[in-house]
């Protein structure tokens, strides 16, 4: 599976965005589709995963009440609404996917990765 994310951009503080992973050469149908993202000099770090099923979800601390993940199997894609954004949340959002959903929140246990997109949130 091939995945490709799009939908970052400029925001100012407060904003909403819509980011999605979309799959190519391939389906979620057995994956667990994570999002995570990495600012300038800082790790990268886990924001969502919804499982295959879609009823497995997890977000990270600080996203909780903010942001939504969900999926829409017909298109094979996955999407993270994101709202109330803070300058903060600014960094390159990556999606991934694997098969297993042991260590969803590690970056290391994932081994298919996107291209990223750009999120800036100005203040």
């Amino acid at each position: 599976v091939q995945l490709q994310a799009s939908g970052g951009g400029l925001v100012q503080n407060g904003g909403s965005l819509r980011l999605s992973c979309a799959a190519s050469r391939g389906t979620f149908s057995d994956s667990v589709v994570a999002w995570f993202r990495q600012a300038p000099e800082k790790e990268r770090e886990f924001v969502a995963s919804i499982s295959s099923s879609g009823g497995t979800i997890y977000y990270g601390d600080y996203v909780k009440g903010r942001f939504t993940i969900s999926k829409d199997s017909t298109k094979k894609t996955v999407y993270l609404q994101m709202s109330s954004l803070k300058p903060e949340d600014t960094a390159v959002y990556y999606c991934a996917a694997k098969t297993n959903g042991r260590d969803y929140y590690r970056a290391r246990s994932y081994y298919n990765w996107g291209q990223g997109t750009e999120v800036t949130v100005s203040s």
